[in-house]
C-alpha cells in the first residue's frame, strides 16, 4: 500500500469511523458558519435596505437656482430634466418641484406652493394627509395653517396674491437662504422668498389685476376662492404651507415661471451622495446649486453605522466561540487517539505526516460545516430581511465563498494547539502505559 493510499485510508477512518466526534466538530463549524454568514449578509444588505426605507421619508438632496437671475425665473423644465439625468446616472431617483409664492388669507400672510401632486405624493409617502391631495381649485393646507384659520376639510378660503408681498419679503429671503446652507430643513422657507427677486430687481412692482387675484391693499381680502381638500400633518415645515397645483398657482399669480426648489430622493448615501452634489455644483451649465438634506443623510449614516458596528461585534464573538468549540472538539479527538498516535510514531511515522493528517481532517470538518452553515445562514438572512424590511435578498456568491474558506481556516487554526501536542507525544511513554 502506497503512502498516499495509506493517508486517505487513515483519513477515512478518522472521519467516518468516529462519527460522534466528527459530528461535534461539524456542528461547531456549522453553527459558526451559519451565524457569521447570516450576520454578514444582513450587514451587507442593511445599508441598501435602510437607504431604500429612508427614501420613503422624503428627499435627501435639494437643488435651488445658483444666481439672482435664476431665482427670479426659477428652474425651468429643461434644467430640471438635465439635473435629474445627471443625478440618475447609475442611481434610482425620485423628484418633485416646488414653486413658492407669498399670498394672503384674511389679510394674514401665508406661503403657497405650486406642485405636481403625483410627484410630491410619490416622494413624500410619510406625509399624513387627512382628506385628499390638492386638485383643480382645491388646496391642501398644513396643520398649522388649518389651526390658525380654524378650517377643516371641505371649508372654503379666499386666497389673494399681492405683488407688494414679494417686495417686502426680499430682505428676509437672503437670511433664510443663508440658514438653509447650514441645515436644509429650511429649504422651503429659503425658497419662499426667491420669487421676491422679481420685484427687487425692478422687473415689476405691480401686476395686473385679473378677477381679483392681485391686490396692492394690505387689508384687501379679495382673491380667488379655493376649497380645502385635505390637511397635511408632518410635524415639520410643511405644516405651515398651503399646497396647490402648479397651474392654480400660476393662475393665481398671473404668471408662469420655473420652480424655486427641486427635491430629490436618491438611492445613494454618504460619500456617494456627496459626490453627486459636487458633480452638480461643478457643472456650470446647469446654473443650480445642490446640497444634501442634513436631517435625512445624518440619520441614515448614524443608524447604519450603529447597526453595522453591532453586527461586527456579534460576529467577532461568534468567531471566537467557533474557534473554542472546534478547538475543544479536536483536542478531544487527539486525546482519544493518543495511543494510536504513539503506536504510529513507534512504527516510523514522522510528526509532520501525523500533523498533516489532523489538519486535513479538521479542514474536512470545516468544509462540511461551512457548506451546511452557509446554506442555513442564507435562509436565516433571507427570513430576517423579509421580516424586517419586507424584501428578499439574493445569494452573495462572493460572500458564500468567503464563508466557506473562513470555516475551513477556522477549523484548521483551531486544531493547531492540539495537533502540536499530538506530534510531541513520546511513543515510549504511550507504549509503556499500554
Amino acid at each position: 500500500m502506497t503512502n498516499r493510499k495509506m493517508f486517505f485510508t487513515m483519513l477515512w477512518g478518522a472521519v467516518f469511523r468516529r462519527r460522534s466526534r466528527a459530528m461535534m466538530a461539524v456542528i461547531a463549524s456549522l453553527v459558526g458558519a451559519a451565524t457569521l454568514f447570516c450576520l454578514a449578509s444582513v450587514c451587507v444588505a442593511v445599508p441598501q435596505q435602510m437607504n431604500e426605507e429612508m427614501r420613503a421619508y422624503g428627499a435627501n438632496l435639494i437643488v435651488t437656482p445658483a444666481s439672482a437671475t435664476g431665482k427670479s425665473q426659477g428652474i425651468d423644465t429643461a434644467t430640471v430634466r438635465n439635473v435629474t439625468a445627471l443625478i440618475g446616472a447609475g442611481h434610482s431617483v425620485k423628484s418633485a418641484a416646488y414653486r413658492y409664492e407669498s399670498v394672503r388669507i384674511n389679510s394674514a400672510p401665508y406661503t403657497i406652493a405650486g406642485v405636481d401632486v403625483k410627484a410630491v405624493r410619490a416622494l413624500n409617502r410619510h406625509w399624513n394627509v387627512t382628506g385628499d391631495w390638492p386638485g383643480a381649485d382645491n388646496v391642501m393646507v398644513g396643520r398649522d395653517v388649518a389651526d390658525a384659520l380654524g378650517v377643516k376639510v371641505g371649508s372654503r378660503v379666499t386666497i389673494g396674491y399681492r405683488a407688494a408681498d414679494a417686495s417686502s419679503s426680499a430682505s428676509s429671503s437672503a437670511s433664510a437662504k443663508s440658514d438653509s446652507d447650514e441645515s436644509t430643513e429650511t429649504a422651503e422657507s429659503s425658497a419662499q422668498g426667491t420669487q421676491s427677486t422679481q420685484t427687487t430687481q425692478g422687473e415689476q412692482t405691480t401686476q395686473a389685476t385679473e378677477n381679483g387675484r392681485v391686490s396692492s391693499d394690505i387689508m384687501d381680502n379679495n382673491g380667488t376662492e379655493f376649497r380645502i381638500s385635505g390637511i397635511v400633518d408632518t410635524g415639520g415645515n410643511e405644516d405651515s404651507i398651503i399646497y396647490a397645483t402648479t397651474a392654480d398657482v400660476a393662475k393665481l399669480a398671473g404668471s408662469k415661471r420655473g420652480a424655486d426648489v427641486v427635491e430629490y430622493s436618491v438611492n445613494a448615501m454618504g460619500d456617494e451622495l456627496n459626490a453627486i452634489v459636487n458633480r452638480i455644483n461643478k457643472n456650470t451649465n446647469t446654473a443650480v446649486k445642490a446640497q444634501t438634506v442634513t436631517r435625512i443623510t445624518s440619520s441614515d449614516t448614524r443608524i447604519i453605522a450603529m447597526l453595522q458596528t453591532l453586527f461586527w461585534i456579534v460576529s467577532l464573538v461568534v468567531l471566537v466561540l467557533t474557534l473554542v468549540g472546534v478547538g475543544t472538539t479536536i483536542s478531544s479527538i487527539v486525546s482519544q487517539r493518543r495511543n494510536e498516535i504513539g503506536l504510529r510514531k513507534a512504527l516510523g511515522a514522522d510528526s509532520r505526516a501525523i500533523g498533516v493528517e489532523f489538519y486535513v481532517e479538521s479542514g474536512i470538518y470545516g468544509l462540511i460545516g461551512g457548506l451546511l452553515g452557509t446554506a442555513i445562514g442564507y435562509v436565516l438572512a433571507r427570513v430576517l430581511c423579509a421580516t424586517v424590511f419586507g424584501r428578499a435578498i439574493g445569494f452573495d456568491w462572493l460572500l458564500g465563498a468567503g464563508s466557506l474558506l473562513l470555516s475551513v481556516a477556522i477549523a484548521v487554526i483551531a486544531s493547531i494547539p492540539p495537533v502540536r501536542r499530538a506530534t510531541r507525544i513520546d511513543p515510549a511513554i504511550v507504549l509503556r502505559e499500554e
